[in-house]
């Protein structure tokens, strides 16, 4: 039988089937359900679990004490910080089993999740948004939104490099003063400039 291309710490239980792409790494206590897609390059940190069915792309970065649930789809290149809490339904009540009305969360490409941030189900958080630490995220952000605060509220837009956006001379333009990578604002709309 071929050895995994993959690392799972001893501690860690990975239920079959599930795929796990190469380079992944799943560090101390964590809890992995069948049925689970994995990408490639990604690391989950410890007491990390994640839930029968979840979609991980590639590179993501999972950081300790975090629960994915059923109905979560991460894509590439996301990270998730510290205790970031994740939830799949709206109302729910011990006595009375609501499986069947789990809501769908899509985090896109790129989004960053501070510590200890909470996102509530059945919302989209577009590509490259950056997510503040201890945010109460209830509805759908825009692409490369910064989100603070409880409720979670847009302050500004973050780069693709990870930096916040400044406006240009020019209406309706941004700019990184980090990487000098250019975007055009159209209402709560934000477009990376194409080369």
């Amino acid at each position: 039988m071929k050895e995994p291309d993959y690392f799972v710490h001893p501690s860690s239980v990975v239920d079959q089937p599930c795929s796990i792409g190469s380079g992944t790494k799943i560090w101390h206590f964590c809890h992995v359900m069948e049925d689970v897609r994995i990408g490639t390059n990604c690391s989950l940190g410890q007491n990390v679990f994640v839930a029968q069915g979840v979609i991980i792309g590639s590179n993501v970065k999972i950081q300790n004490n975090v629960s994915i649930y059923n109905g979560v789809e991460l894509e590439d290149n996301v990270f998730c910080g510290p205790s970031c809490v994740f939830t799949n339904v709206k109302n729910p009540r011990s006595e009375i089993v609501r499986r069947h009305e789990y809501l769908r969360t899509l985090v896109r490409r790129g989004v960053s999740i501070g510590a200890n941030a909470t996102l509530m189900c059945g919302i989209t958080i577009g590509q490259y948004a950056f997510i503040g630490a201890g945010a109460v995220v209830l509805k759908d952000v825009p692409d490369f939104a910064l989100i603070v605060g409880n409720p979670g509220h847009s302050i500004g837009w973050m780069c693709v490099c990870g930096h916040r956006l400044r406006s240009n001379e020019e209406e309706n333009r941004l700019a990184c003063s980090q990487c000098e990578q250019t975007y055009s604002r159209e209402g709560d709309k934000v477009a990376l400039d194409q080369a």
